[in-house]
Parts: structure tokens; sequence; C-alpha cells
């Protein structure tokens, strides 16, 4: 249990896609001037910090991530200004700001690579991984693109390959070139001195590789689908060296005063717990996105809960993550009904959780027909489109029932089409309902709020007689509560012995539930979870 406990420790960060979130200009995209009208909406779901994906400047191949200028403002979201007033006003609410840092690569626009490819002699070659061509005229090597197709691009004027990742418009920086660190050390510094509260750092885990460039072994567990996983990246991802960098970035940030560090990291977790550093020094939370992937039933649930809680170096606070823009809505992948389970779930385990932007709505993913397709990896490989696409996940918030659910005011559809059941599924339509999914994500934040033992206080898993249900009890300064989540859809018998006869219902995810129930042997509706007072 943390005793005094910093905002990141024991808040909610929600996670805002700024093109989804708010149209103020009726040009069909989210904006920052958007994000600002909406902070008394944000302020009333009890979070704690709004997270930004990427408003840098950018020719928007990856949607933001392929960055052109590290220290501007996309004219799409606003100007420099109306990012300072929208930090001013995010902090006055007493809340924080984090913003992405996205350091593996920039866009194919940005300053450095343009002079990067100007010549092979050029101050800032190597600042960028060139090669080569194999003795075939081919790329130097095995490695691949997350979003299809070889990781390395020929240009033409110097007769090298440059390495990327993602798009091809996305070159990845060169670490191990000693300019390149510090020269992304400033880029932090720029937006600490500004106030920014945090990062949340892009693919951190790939920052370094193999210096040999070595092709890469096949996966002899490839599925056959997605061709990025047909080979092992053992020399891309997770390299030893990363962490050096990783501890630069981190003695940047503890110049400041509690600014934290958030580093996307899709790895196991006896991996993953080496980038909280040896002696906490790292990344204050590395992204633990395994609830994402679960298989959604309660005895997997717990193993999975269990083993992370098992795994975490003493002192380190956790994190949970449902969903993000990356991957299907938590709606759509266990039903409308089991996501109130998710989310007090979520914001009932042990550590920093994240939501992302329409979940406390239960917002499903959107229907993106073939002529809306925009993400890179759908567009480029349009036969597993629907496996990897990202654009259901990004649909615009669903704010009323009006046109482009009051998203934007624009004519035409905007940059996404809203989902079909945003009529129903708004702010508007919950906001007054006091049984709807927004009404109890407001109710389990606000107790999660007040309540250190829900924020800070202990986890201990609870035995018990039914395997389709997940008990276990948070506690802190002498009070304690018993949470049970029923993961099917079907009524539930559940004993649980050791901690008292009866138990008052503090919160239901059946908001109209009320009382308390008898603790060696009582029912569990369909869908349903119970924050128990013990």
């Amino acid at each position: 249990m943390i005793i005094n406990p910093l905002w990141w420790q024991k808040g909610i960060i929600y996670q805002i896609y700024p093109r989804s979130y708010q149209d103020s200009n009726h040009d069909g995209i989210g904006d920052l001037p958007g994000i600002r009208q909406r902070l008394d909406y944000l302020q009333s779901l009890n979070i704690d910090a709004v997270w930004l994906s990427p408003i840098y400047p950018s020719p928007m191949h990856d949607f933001g991530y392929d960055v052109a200028d590290y220290v501007g403002i996309n004219p799409l979201f606003g100007t420099m200004a109306d990012f300072d007033a929208l930090l001013s006003d995010v902090h006055a609410r007493g809340l924080k700001l984090i913003i992405d840092l996205v350091p593996n690569h920039t866009s194919d626009e940005h300053a450095w690579f343009q002079e990067s490819r100007r010549s092979r002699d050029n101050a800032k070659r190597d600042w960028y991984i060139w090669r080569d061509p194999a003795p075939d005229g081919g790329p130097p090597n095995n490695w691949l693109s997350f979003f299809g197709g070889p990781a390395w691009t020929f240009d033409e004027k110097t007769g090298q390959y440059y390495l990327h990742q993602f798009v091809t418009q996305q070159p990845e920086l060169n670490y191990r070139h000693p300019d390149v660190l510090p020269a992304m050390l400033d880029v932090m510094r720029f937006w600490l001195d500004k106030g920014v509260d945090g990062f949340r750092v892009d693919v951190i885990w790939l920052m370094m590789k193999d210096a040999a460039l070595r092709d890469e072994p096949p996966n002899p567990d490839w599925n056959g689908i997605e061709p990025y996983q047909s080979l092992n990246h053992i020399y891309t991802q997770n390299l030893p060296e990363v962490h050096k960098l990783i501890r630069k970035m981190r003695a940047v940030l503890d110049e400041y005063d509690e600014r934290m560090m958030v580093g996307e990291i899709y790895l196991p977790y006896d991996q993953l717990m080496s980038y909280y550093g040896d002696d906490f020094d790292e990344c204050h939370l590395p992204f633990n996105f395994h609830l994402i992937h679960a298989n959604w039933q309660a005895r997997s649930i717990r193993q999975l809960v269990d083993s992370y809680e098992a795994a975490l170096p003493a002192g380190a606070t956790p994190n949970w993550v449902l969903g993000n823009h990356d991957q299907h809505r938590i709606a759509t992948r266990v039903g409308p009904d089991q996501a109130r389970v998710a989310n007090m779930l979520l914001l009932t385990l042990r550590g920093t959780p994240t939501t992302y932007y329409g979940e406390e709505l239960g917002m499903e993913d959107g229907h993106i027909p073939p002529e809306y397709i925009q993400d890179p990896p759908a567009v480029n490989q349009p036969e597993i489109a629907h496996i990897i696409g990202r654009d259901p996940e990004r649909t615009p918030m669903q704010w009323d029932g009006s046109a482009h659910a009051g998203f934007s005011a624009a004519t035409a559809v905007p940059w996404l089409p809203v989902a079909a059941n945003y009529t129903t599924r708004n702010v508007a339509a919950q906001h007054n309902d006091p049984t709807s999914m927004l009404s109890f994500y407001r109710a389990l934040t606000a107790l999660r709020r007040e309540e250190p033992a829900l924020n800070v206080g202990h986890y201990t898993a609870v035995d018990h007689n039914n395997e389709h249900v997940f008990a276990y009890v948070r506690s802190a300064f002498g009070r304690s509560f018993l949470i049970v989540l029923n993961f099917t859809g079907e009524t539930q018998e559940v004993g649980i012995t050791g901690y008292g006869e009866k138990a008052p219902i503090t919160l239901a995810t059946h908001m109209q539930r009320h009382g308390s129930v008898t603790l060696p042997q009582f029912t569990l509706a369909a869908n349903e979870g119970l924050v128990l007072k013990i």
C-alpha cells in the first residue's frame, strides 16, 4: 500500500484521441478547442489526468505518429496558443495533462530526415538507420513492418535503404548515434517547461535495434494470418540497450516535480517488469495491456491478475488498461453487458487505471465502409483489414443524438463515420438516466476517489465455490471492500466465507440493486458485479 501517493499512483488517466473527441471548427476533425469545450464533462467523470494522442505537425500518414515537428502543434488541431489555453484550463480544474512522445521514428518530412537523406556524408545521415542493398539489390535484411511488407525503403538519390517499422514515411531514428538522444531529451524539456505533467511514450521498447542488422528467425507459432508475426522479433524489440535510453529520459523527468512517464510496451510480464528499472529509474508505469488480450473468463482473469501482482517488483505501482486507439473496444470484445463488469474490474483493481474515451458510455467499434478505411495497416493489407484495422475503435465520441453524434456540425461525414448506435448510446441520453453506463461509471469513479482502499489499498484474491466468479478484497486503513464479478450472462450462486455473515452493497453494476448479501450463500445476476463493504 502507498502511504503518500502521488497523483499518478492513485488517479485515473483518460485517453483522448484528439481527431475524434470534439470538432469546434466544423471541418470534421476534432481539435484542441473542442477538447477545451468538454472540460466540464471530463471533470464530471472524476478522472485525474487527460492523455492526448499526438497533436504535432504531421502529414498524417499514420495519423500523427509520423511527427514532422516535435515542438509544434498541427494546424488541424489548433495553435500553440490553443494548447497553452487548454493546459491552463486543465490545471485550473485540478487535472493533469499527459501528451504523447514519439521518439522511435519521425516523419520523412521532419527537418532531421530531410537533412539525413540529402547525401551519404550529411552531418545527420546517421541520425537514421541507412544501409546498402543486399547483394541482390533488395533490402539489407528480412525485417518486416508492422503495417505490411519489408521494414526498408530504397532511396534512389543516395542508393541506400532506410529503416521503418511502420509506414514508409516513418523513418526510424538511430539511438546509437550520440546526438540523437540529447535532441529528444531537449524535446521533453520543451514540453515539461510548458507545464505538461508527463508523457505516454510510443513503442518505447522498440527504440534500439541490433547493431549488426541480423535477420530475424521465423516464428514457429505463426498462425499464417498477420505477416508481421511470421518472424520472432529478437533484433528489433526489447534489446537490453534500450534501458540505458529510458534511464536518461527518466532523469530528465526527475528534474521536474511530479512528472511521469508511461511506456507503451507489449511484452510478457517477466520482461515487462524490467521497464520499471532496477531502482525504479525507468518508466513510472510500463503499460500493462494484458486485460486487452485476455480470455474473458473469471478463472483466466484471476490468474492474469495474480500473475501480474506476483511479478511486480516490491514497491512498484501497477496499472491496468481495457482499451486504446490500437485495440478493438472492450464493449465489442466482451459485449455491452460485460462492459460494466470490465469497468468495475478496471477501477477496483490495485493500480492506476487508464480509460479510453467512450468506455464510460459503453461505446462499441463502429462499422467502417471500405471507402472510409484510412488506417495504414488496413489499407496496405485489405484482406485482413477486419482483423488489424484500427479505424473502428477511433470513431467520433458520441455526445448526443443529433447529426454526427454532436461531435461535429460539418455538413459532410466527419473524418470517420460515427458508430451506428450513437442515437441511443451517447452522453445526453445517459446523463440523466440513473441506471446508465455513464451514471454507473461516475458512481464507480467517485467511490474509488473517496476510498483509499480502492485507490491505493492492498489486493487479496478470494477463494470461493464458483469458477465463473472472480472475487477479491481491497483494503486500507481499516476499511475493506469485497468485489465479486460474474463473468457470464447467467445467474451464479456464490458462497464466500471468512468475511462475516452479511455485507452491505456499496455499488452494483445493476444500479437498482441495494441492500446487503448473505456472504455464505448469495446470488449474482447475469453480468453483475458488486462492491461489498466488509
